[in-house]
């Protein structure tokens, strides 16, 4: 399994940080914080740099606004050190779902596990 780990690290991105990222990592990046989904955040010396190593599956949408904003130097403080201030009408950040099985299918959607019957709509057939 090891080998295997080595051989996805190399040739692709979207298992993890592939071994540049970690050579990169491990020479010039300095530990920033982590989010309440073990993603680590780094940035290098001079700070021109932002970068995240994901835990697990990298998609960007797993990365929640604060965090986001510091990325891209939008706010100059992480999260972890000057927090930003929330509504109480914001809900929770959740990742993007689309095209997995936990995506929003309304009523009358056919990717539903069980669709429902629809009775506001009656079909037209010709006379």
């Amino acid at each position: 399994m090891g080998i295997l780990n080595t051989l996805l690290r190399a040739a692709t991105w979207w298992h993890g940080q592939t071994i540049n990222t970690q050579l990169y990592t491990w020479r010039k990046g300095t530990k920033v914080g982590e989010d309440n989904q073990g993603n680590v955040f780094y940035r290098n010396a001079d700070d021109s740099r932002r970068w995240v190593v994901f835990n697990g599956e990298v998609e960007a949408s797993r990365v929640d606004p604060d965090w986001h904003g510091w990325l891209h130097h939008t706010f100059k403080e992480p999260p972890n050190e000057k927090p930003l201030a929330h509504k109480p009408w914001e809900k929770p950040h959740h990742e993007n779902l689309t095209g997995t099985p936990q995506a929003y299918a309304p009523a009358g959607s056919l990717l539903r596990a069980q669709p429902v019957e629809r009775r506001d709509y009656e079909a037209w057939s010709p006379e």
